[in-house]
């Protein structure tokens, strides 16, 4: 928590606003402020909430884990891949909202054979999908 005060004008040169949008924000409630004598003064920490720096310092309290995930899949077809394509995004998207989402990509190479299947999200996701894929790819008789 921080302890420094700053004026009306500190914070409207910080902000790049005119003082009386300061000012209107503070006697909306939008922004604390304690008047000392025929001044305002806003603690950091109320400016940091104001501009959103408090929400995202607590977010950071625990460590931030992205994990990108590249699986290649030789030999298939371009109806395989389609069948494949559906499984995978249906498989993402039924997850529904949550804080850890899950975004897939897929490119399917037709000279080669080959599709290719991007996952980025956090590591228990990934890892969830990868463990599918490998059920999927195992049993897959072609």
């Amino acid at each position: 928590m921080r302890d420094d005060l700053y004026s009306v004008e500190q914070v409207a040169e910080r902000l790049n606003l005119h003082v009386r949008t300061v000012r209107g924000y503070i006697r909306s409630g939008r922004l604390k402020a304690v008047r000392i004598g025929k001044q305002y003064r806003i603690s950091g920490a109320d400016l940091d909430a104001l501009t959103g720096v408090a929400a995202e310092q607590h977010d950071h309290e625990r460590p931030f884990v992205e994990v990108s995930s590249i699986v290649q899949v030789d030999g298939v077809d371009r109806q395989t891949a389609d069948r494949l394509e559906t499984f995978v995004l249906a498989a993402a998207n039924s997850r529904g909202a949550t804080d850890d989402p899950l975004r897939v990509q897929l490119v399917h190479d037709g000279e080669r054979d080959r599709m290719k299947i991007i996952l980025i999200g956090g590591a228990g996701t990934t890892a969830e999908m990868l463990r599918l894929l490998d059920a999927i790819l195992e049993g897959n008789d072609g």
